[in-house]
């Protein structure tokens, strides 16, 4: 897997996915917040699957 997420977009990705599965675990939103990890994992390993369909690379390496 290469790098295609660049560094704001994987500080983002992680904070929204924090948000979101913290909501959800708590019972504030329903079972849809733990799609947050779903960003959170992106972050995590900086690959997007969906940024290689579409071509993007915002990969700064």
């Amino acid at each position: 897997m290469k790098c295609n997420v660049g560094s704001i977009d994987r500080i983002l990705r992680i904070s929204v996915g924090i948000v979101l599965v913290a909501l959800a675990a708590n019972g504030i939103v329903g079972w849809w917040g733990w799609l947050g990890l779903i960003p959170m994992a992106t972050g995590i390993f900086r690959f997007c699957p969906a940024y290689l369909l579409l071509g993007n690379n915002f990969c700064s390496k």
